[in-house]
């Protein structure tokens, strides 16, 4: 039975008893791989002691999106008391560490899955300038935090790498020469350059273009407003100041063994130790499941109705690496590419500057790897316990109408060494073998809803899924993920905070930490410029471009409702 919704705010709770709770239904066919799980633990557990801690908000998982919340409602509510649970034995170990995915500042300069071709060969831009506008909120809410302590040296977690799409064929190039002209129509995408010439390529990405074949026909886009993340230290930075705050503590080795729903509204989470076993317990006013690959297994715990929509498939990803300096510090770019011929558009290949814990490094992939486990520490049971009576039809019709993503993951699984470093020459043409190593990115999960008309449909990007109350929230999926963890947390509050979000003092602050909120920059080209200004100051970016009248006309909203009807329907992104 789902716990009782009354529709009131989870800060203002009902005295009315909610429902019992029985079993819910990722317990049926999970119990039994479960229970197997479960025997392999300690067999003296300790037991809870004493009540339950009560707190105003817990938030499951150490990652980029919880601490995000946690640094947004430290802003907004100073007095709240608040709890961080994570399984591990630090914060920012799973998706959020710095080798676990591509650290790419995602705002559609460069991913050409953002800008699907139309029928009658238009170029849909819609949500590439979604993409790029959330980013820009991103922006915003680091250098509040920069000005005001939270986070510290900017170099330390974001740096300026400019962004390129490179391709190579006819088609290719006269797609992505409409692709730039129908970006000029944006004051976000101001400062892109297009060439097919090699002499200019190569002055931006000498590496990709040294022993490249001169009958070969190329074309790229560069621009200067790409960045580079660590998205692990931000992570850091933003606990450290979480933990420097009264009422907020953080419980590392916590591994969630049950969620179940007070009488009188509130959570109750059951965690246990991972190192000594011990059990202890929290009530909670407000929930936020922000664990990755972990949370559909804990939404599904919660019971609440809204999780039964759901289901996931992971799929992990790998890189070449090379850390030799004297090729590192000869490419400046993260270089995104299509998809060869065959292959499913996420299938994106792209070689990339990273700066990971200071030091500077080139990533080549994705290269699509398969596991059973929904997080790179996770268990091989993941996939098998998170499926239910309501989610199996849906992971079976997605796994037929998306029979080319099967397949191409089929093909990714047979690659070689030497089918790596052949891709790779692609890109880096020069590239020697003996100086890269493959290394294994995180873990995501793919979002597969159900669907009344198809049966079960795969989401793309984040989802939120909250209980009708808002006293629990849980976030699914990934890209853009936490490229637009400030942007994404802004919605969580909008949705489970409503009430408080309309009010004068919350308004008052949001505007304060995001200037644009609530602004169309698409339309406001204005806006875009001093923005960018100001966050490129505190960020110690480049200097920004100068938005051109011709960019400004373009960005009427006539222009851009024109531009976002119809739309062609965006496509799968494999980056992690």
């Amino acid at each position: 039975m789902a716990p009782k919704q009354d529709g009131r705010h989870p800060l203002s709770l009902s005295s009315d008893p909610a429902s019992g709770l029985t079993m819910n239904r990722r317990q049926v066919l999970g119990s039994a791989v479960a229970g197997l799980s479960a025997a392999a633990l300690p067999s003296a557990r300790a037991l809870a002691s004493g009540e339950p801690k009560k707190v105003d908000v817990l938030l499951i998982g150490g990652g980029i999106m919880s601490a995000t919340l946690g640094i947004w409602l430290r802003e907004l509510e100073p007095t709240w008391s608040i709890s961080m649970l994570e399984r591990l034995d630090g914060v920012a170990l799973e998706s959020s560490n710095g080798w676990n995915n591509a650290g790419t500042g995602h705002s559609a300069l460069a991913e050409l899955n953002y800008t699907p071709e139309k029928a009658d060969g238009r170029i849909d831009i819609s949500k590439a300038v979604e993409i790029n506008e959330a980013f820009q909120i991103s922006r915003q809410f680091w250098s509040w935090q920069l000005r005001n302590g939270v986070l510290k040296n900017p170099r330390s977690f974001i740096n300026h790498t400019p962004h390129m799409s490179f391709v190579w064929g006819d088609d290719n190039i006269a797609y992505l020469e409409k692709r730039y002209e129908a970006l000029k129509a944006s004051p976000l995408f101001a400062g892109m350059q297009f060439s097919t010439d090699p002499a200019q390529i190569s002055q931006w990405v000498p590496l990709m273009m040294e022993g490249r074949d001169p009958g070969q026909k190329i074309g790229a886009t560069w621009t200067p407003l790409g960045t580079d993340m660590e998205f692990g230290e931000i992570t850091r930075q933003f606990v450290a100041y979480l933990q420097s705050q009264p009422n907020f503590d953080l419980a590392l080795n916590a591994e969630v063994d049950d969620i179940t729903r007070n009488g009188d509204g509130t959570w109750r989470v059951t965690h246990r130790s991972t190192k000594d076993g011990r059990e202890e317990t929290i009530d909670a006013k407000f929930l936020f499941i922000g664990a990755g690959g972990g949370a559909i297994h804990l939404l599904q715990k919660s019971g609440i109705p809204e999780a039964e929509d759901y289901a996931g498939f992971p799929v992990g990803g790998s890189f070449l690496v090379n850390e030799t300096q004297d090729v590192t510090m000869r490419h400046l770019a993260k270089a995104y590419g299509k998809a060869s011929v065959g292959s499913p558009p996420m299938s994106v290949p792209h070689l990339d500057t990273r700066v990971i814990g200071g030091k500077r490094v080139i990533l080549f992939g994705p290269f699509a790897t398969f596991s059973t486990k929904f997080l790179k520490e996770g268990s091989y049971f993941d996939l098998l316990t998170s499926t239910t009576t309501t989610n199996a039809w849906p992971m079976m019709r997605v796994g037929i109408d998306e029979y080319p993503l099967v397949e191409y993951l089929a093909g990714q699984l047979m690659m070689s060494d030497d089918d790596r470093f052949a891709a790779l020459q692609e890109y880096f043409p020069e590239a020697k073998k003996d100086q890269w190593r493959l290394w294994q990115a995180g873990q995501r999960v793919q979002i597969i809803k159900r669907d009344k008309d198809k049966g079960g449909v795969l989401k793309l990007g984040t989802e939120i899924v909250s209980a009708k109350d808002g006293s629990l929230a849980a976030l699914l999926g990934a890209s853009p993920g936490a490229s637009t963890a400030a942007p994404i947390m802004l919605k969580v509050l909008e949705k489970v905070f409503a009430d408080r979000v309309a009010t004068p003092d919350w308004q008052a602050k949001i505007r304060q930490i995001v200037p644009s909120y609530g602004t169309e920059l698409n339309k406001d080209p204005a806006k875009v410029q001093e923005e960018w200004a100001y966050t490129s100051q505190h960020l110690e970016l480049p200097t920004p471009p100068q938005i051109t009248l011709a960019s400004a006309a373009a960005a009427k909203p006539e222009a851009s409702s024109e531009i976002a009807n119809d739309a062609a329907k965006p496509v799968h992104d494999m980056a992690p």
